[in-house]
């Protein structure tokens, strides 16, 4: 066991924010690989031959991911993680302990009495949020939503535990847990869904519903993988609420803004599809599938780096050093636009071979749709960052009022689209690209206002240079596109993915080169890399 811990020690280390962001964005990038072999099965299975199930699966995740992310998630990570590091940079560990075991036992007994009233109301759930599905997928739908029900209370003890975690610097587990949860839903499709049978007794049929058993096995395996993540860690946990404890009292106060922020923004989410439902299953599968590519590098940059720099953030903070605050929150805000401008232009010239990986010869309305949300990867990265800086000042109320006027707008705009001017999916995609540009403005002129001196002429210039680099490089991503097009024969991956690799390779160097060209300064890092790997041996053979 002494020697279990050792191990678990030494690979849960504290590390500095590049390397933890390294470790985000790679564990996302993992994480999302399952996550489209996951779709690639789905689609493979079900996209052509039984629409309404991948329908049902899509309606059924809604309401317990809006619960789970509305009650814990980013609302308990940007709310606690302050508190908390105040609590141990002052010494006060048994201070933080208590803090740490409140929240767990708080949320523990929220989600469960959330994921009990689910499983309860899951049929009029589903009429609510799907009202254009079939009485049959309805009633499959509901079956799912039953299942995967037990996904907020499973998460919000993992999401307490990963919190400590990213609190102390500690991220081997942390980034490690999602993939396992990935994985345990891919088992359920290739396992589950041939049924279960235990010494020649068949517990479960299998089918569709298996995807949802898995599910929920996946959450297991992630509560298991963030719990070994506390070895050497010293939490001190206590099954009590210590209502009397300031931290706690202090992230309870700090806490309903931010929910009520994280919980609207899948109220989004609902309102799509309840508008997608309408027309055809197959609509509602290809929107969600759409947002869940869109997605991807959004995690990867916008999430990632701004998860990693919030602890630190939020340390400068507390010791008072808002000039260090100001001036690495610029520095974030930059790496975030710079590596996200070129993603964005790639994803949209090359957006039917990264369709093509989750469906063999890929799907018209998912590529177009993802075509129009790049708008939102590169404005949704940026969003991230710009939202935590508010929270590092443990100011959970202006993102709050912002989200409520750009969800609104968000909504308003799908309806409007989506529906009246029957754009269908398109208006829901141009309403999720509108609101963010928009959110991102207004979040950047409160910024302004708030932290003077962090936007700057030197600022805008850069960025003005990032754009040109961004433009000369969709521009050379579009040119390889049509040297290397994506054709009817391009119907496995083994076709497209070197297609894309090439493509996305010699644009993101093109890119480099551009930026070098423009003096950017965030190019040089990659650089001085780049010259390592191609000139280090050479050098060092010289110097012998």
């Amino acid at each position: 066991m002494g020697r279990v811990r050792s191990v678990v020690a030494r690979a849960n280390q504290k590390v500095t924010v590049q390397i933890a962001a390294l470790l985000l964005s790679g564990a996302t990038l993992i994480s999302f690989v399952f996550g489209f072999i996951r779709l690639r099965l789905l689609n493979a299975e079900y996209f052509d031959t039984y629409p309404e199930g991948l329908a049902a699966y899509v309606a059924a995740f809604k309401v317990p991911d809006f619960m789970f992310f509305m009650l814990v998630s980013g609302a308990l990570s940007v709310t606690f993680i302050p508190v908390f590091n105040q609590r141990l940079a002052g010494g006060n560990k048994k201070s933080a302990w208590e803090l740490s075991s409140s929240m767990m036992n708080l949320m523990a007994g929220a989600t469960f009495i959330a994921s009990v009233l689910i499983i309860i109301f899951a049929e009029p759930i589903i009429h609510l949020i799907a009202p254009g599905l079939g009485e049959s997928t309805m009633a499959l739908a509901v079956s799912m939503m039953r299942v995967i029900a037990v996904n907020p209370f499973l998460f919000a003890i993992a999401t307490v535990i990963a919190s400590i975690q990213q609190a102390v610097g500690r991220f081997a587990f942390f980034t490690l847990a999602p993939i396992i949860y990935n994985i345990g839903i891919v088992i359920g499709i290739v396992w589950f869904t041939d049924g279960i049978n235990i010494f020649g007794w068949q517990v479960f049929e299998g089918g569709i519903m298996g995807v949802a058993l898995g599910v929920a096995f996946g959450s297991v395996l992630q509560l298991l993988v963030s719990a070994i993540g506390l070895i050497g860690l010293g939490f001190d946990y206590r099954f009590k609420i210590y209502w009397k404890n300031k931290g706690f009292r202090e992230v309870l106060r700090l806490l309903p803004a931010r929910s009520l922020d994280q919980g609207m923004d899948y109220l989004v989410g609902m309102a799509e599809t309840n508008i997608a439902s309408r027309f055809k299953p197959v609509v509602l599968t290809a929107y969600d599938q759409a947002m869940t590519l869109h997605m991807a590098p959004i995690n990867l940059i916008g999430v990632a780096i701004s998860t990693a720099a919030f602890p630190r953030m939020t340390e400068r903070l507390s010791a008072g050093r808002t000039d260090l605050f100001r001036k690495e929150l610029q520095e974030m805000i930059r790496i975030i636009i710079w590596l996200a401008l070129p993603v964005a232009m790639v994803t949209f010239a090359t957006r039917g071979l990264i369709v093509s990986f989750i469906k063999n010869g890929g799907v018209q309305l998912i590529a177009d749709l993802l075509g129009l949300l790049v708008i939102a990867i590169l404005f949704r990265s940026v969003y991230y960052i710009s939202a935590r800086s508010f929270y590092a000042q443990q100011d959970t109320k202006t993102p709050l009022y912002i989200s409520i006027f750009s969800i609104g707008l968000n909504i308003g705009l799908a309806i409007w689209l989506g529906l009246t001017l029957n754009m269908g999916a398109y208006g829901l995609a141009w309403a999720q690209s509108i609101a963010s540009v928009i959110e991102v403005a207004i979040l950047f002129f409160v910024m302004s206002r708030r932290i003077p001196g962090l936007f700057g002429g030197h600022f805008w210039k850069a960025l003005g240079r990032m754009v040109i680099a961004g433009v000369l490089t969709g521009i050379v991503s579009y040119i390889l596109t049509k040297l290397f097009p994506f054709t009817i024969e391009d119907d496995s991956i083994v076709r497209t993915l070197p297609k894309f690799v090439m493509i996305a390779s010699f644009s993101l160097l093109a890119y480099v080169g551009f930026s070098w060209l423009l003096r950017i300064r965030e190019a040089n890092p990659v650089i001085v890399t780049m010259k390592k790997l191609l000139f280090g041996k050479l050098n060092v053979f010289k110097k012998r």
